[in-house]
């Protein structure tokens, strides 16, 4: 015998750019954004019985984003993601939970010959601003914002050394070497009732983000580094100090190798230790560093 025991489906992919217009300033601000929404529900028959009468149908689920980012602000991504969750566990009664992904793209406002331009941008990187809502019917509305793609790299200030080592080990001590990583933060927000709690503040969103994208920046440059994993607790903590409504934070962060080259087979150049200045940067293989802090309850 089988059973279904866990289901949901939804519409992937579906890309939205949104321009604002200014008319008193004469400036155009644009929002491009990736969203997947998935449902979960009584929905079991559509895979057990071949019976689509419970299915609002993926196409359905894309014209629900398209209209939903017409009709209400789509910053921050919090709130949007939010808005979008709870329409289709309030519309729909066989549908008791919302799963809404929001991917925001970086488009950064030209400045040309030293002036901001009103409606030309560029997009400055990879990096991308990550929203992840959770909306379940009678169980409030869960949120996880999240920083991706964030390349960073310093040339000194990193050392790693004093590491466990055995018969497999070769790596040798260093106390000063290249550190680089492609920032993957996440900060878990306390539970939401419902939506009303989501707008009660929607600055603190975009407050959190400059806070988290700040804090990593500035420990990653300042830090002087005694591994990955000292590094990324000290970012948690201060994110949890700066964000109260935070409970939880995590990172994810691969370490991108950058090797000195041996150059003294040529003619005796010197190109290591404190000599070296052409590295060999390596894709693969690669380390991965990742934690989750946790906010401490009081104790009562």
């Amino acid at each position: 015998m089988a059973h279904l025991s866990a289901a949901r489906y939804g519409k992937d992919n579906v890309r939205v750019l949104k321009i604002e217009r200014d008319a008193a300033a004469g400036t155009q601000t644009v929002t491009e954004t990736t969203v997947c929404c998935l449902l979960e529900g009584d929905i079991d028959i559509s895979y057990t019985r071949a019976d689509n009468s419970v299915v609002v149908a993926t196409d359905t689920v894309k014209n629900t984003i398209h209209i939903t980012a017409k009709q209400n602000p789509i910053n921050p991504p919090e709130l949007f993601g939010s808005i979008l969750a709870n329409h289709f566990v309030t519309t729909y009664p066989h549908i008791h939970a919302a799963h809404v992904k929001v991917i925001t793209h970086r488009w950064t406002r030209m400045e040309i010959d030293g002036k901001v331009h009103p409606h030309s941008f560029l997009r400055d990187g990879t990096e991308t601003r990550n929203v992840e809502v959770t909306a379940r019917e009678g169980k409030g509305i869960l949120i996880r914002s999240a920083i991706q793609g964030l390349t960073v790299l310093k040339s000194t200030g990193s050392a790693f050394h004093g590491f466990h080592r055995d018969e497999f080990t070769t790596l040798k001590e260093t106390w000063d070497r290249v550190l680089s990583t492609d920032v993957d933060a996440v900060w878990e927000w306390r539970p939401f009732s419902g939506l009303d709690d989501v707008k009660k503040d929607t600055a603190r969103f975009d407050t959190a983000w400059k806070n988290a994208r700040d804090i990593t920046l500035k420990t990653f440059a300042f830090d002087d580094s005694a591994s990955v994993q000292a590094t990324m607790y000290q970012m948690c903590e201060k994110i949890l100090a700066a964000a109260t409504e935070v409970n939880h934070v995590e990172y994810s962060l691969p370490n991108k190798h950058y090797f000195e080259i041996d150059l003294s087979w040529h003619k005796g150049i010197k190109n290591t230790g404190k000599d070296a200045e052409v590295y060999s940067p390596q894709s693969a293989p690669n380390g991965l560093i990742k934690c989750r802090v946790s906010r401490t309850k009081a104790k009562l």
